[in-house]
């Protein structure tokens, strides 16, 4: 009898044809799992998705997900990657069961992989990209840090404390950040929260990477994420009248961002030009510079102002709307006194 216990490995590889979007359609749909989640998956791939499976449950699994036009591995538990199998039967199709079912010698198809199979809190994101909520579960002794007012509802199990990053000189200038923390203190809790403006929300896992946010991007982050507001790189470049600095966020664990508007990423391969308002977060390596758009007739006539210019290669996300322009376009309506 083969004992033998296989693990299924995520490789990020896609089918020909197949593009980004297609496969975290099909994740989410294989896997039953939230938009942010699957794409959290598959960016971070290779990833270990399913552990212990039998031979011939894990080949199942093998073919059902490769026929959605993702790549998968087969590896001994705690071995480099085993051959593959070829297949002589048809993909089995996925069976509609609750995460929680645990996958058996016995069992004619793969399950959903359970949410334990991730890393991160487990969370779900309504509402978007108009008016985005985040609900976020915390396991008893977990710590959310939240943007300031940001939490809309939470169970009594969890307690509240506040803390200011940046400290009373920077206060004075702009450059702060209130936030809340809430720990699940007395058990498990929920907590709902809900950014100040309408707008999206996205959910990046961070492994030790840095990313750059404009100060109102920054929604929720677990502890292990360390939010610096000191830092002056682009602070003294951000002066287009949105009264914008940095926050600097790295580590290990979950960060949440929020937008005016609705959330676009963009693969930055070379060079990028992006208003200042209408930038939420790039990551760590992307070279930049703040420069005006044409002169000073047209930065007075045109409404237009200071972009920032970026060079290199990573991801940057940008929203929609600007605060500053929908000030400015809102400002003609004020009663005026005679």
């Amino acid at each position: 009898m083969n004992n033998t216990m296989i693990d299924i490995v995520l490789t990020g590889e896609l089918a020909e044809g197949v593009s980004f979007e297609q496969a975290c359609a099909a994740i989410e749909k294989l896997f039953k799992l939230p938009t942010e989640q699957a794409r959290q998956l598959l960016e971070t791939a290779p990833r270990v998705i399913k552990r212990g499976l039998d031979t011939e449950t894990a080949e199942k699994y093998r073919q059902t997900i490769e026929k959605n036009g993702l790549k998968v591995v087969l590896q001994n538990e705690g071995d480099a990657a085993v051959s593959k199998p070829a297949p002589d039967t048809a993909p089995p199709a996925i069976l509609k069961q609750e995460p929680d079912v645990t996958t058996t010698s016995t069992s004619m198809a793969p399950q959903p992989v359970a949410a334990t199979d991730f890393a991160g809190l487990k969370f779900r994101i309504d509402g978007s990209p108009d008016f985005g909520f985040v609900t976020v579960d915390l396991p008893r002794g977990q710590m959310l840090k939240v943007e300031a007012s940001a939490m809309a509802t939470m169970d009594t199990n969890l307690v509240m404390k506040t803390k200011m990053k940046g400290g009373i000189s920077r206060m004075l200038a702009g450059e702060n950040l209130f936030l809340n923390e809430f720990t699940a203190e007395n058990g498990p809790g929920e907590i709902g929260i809900a950014p100040a403006t309408p707008g999206d929300l996205i959910h990046r896992y961070l492994r030790g990477e840095t990313l750059y946010l404009q100060s109102g991007a920054f929604l929720a982050s677990t502890p292990g994420i360390n939010i610096e507001t000191k830092w002056q790189g682009l602070t003294k470049g951000f002066f287009s009248g949105e009264s914008l600095f940095l926050i600097r966020a790295s580590g290990e664990g979950d960060l949440w961002l929020n937008s005016y508007g609705a959330i676009i990423e963009i693969d930055v391969k070379d060079g990028y030009v992006v208003d200042t308002g209408n930038i939420v977060a790039f990551t760590e390596g992307l070279e930049y510079s703040i420069s005006k758009v044409g002169g000073y007739k047209s930065l007075f006539f045109s409404g237009e102002g200071f972009v920032c210019r970026f060079k290199g290669e990573g991801k940057l996300w940008i929203q929609t709307r600007s605060v500053g322009a929908f000030a400015g376009w809102a400002k003609q309506y004020r009663p005026v006194k005679g």
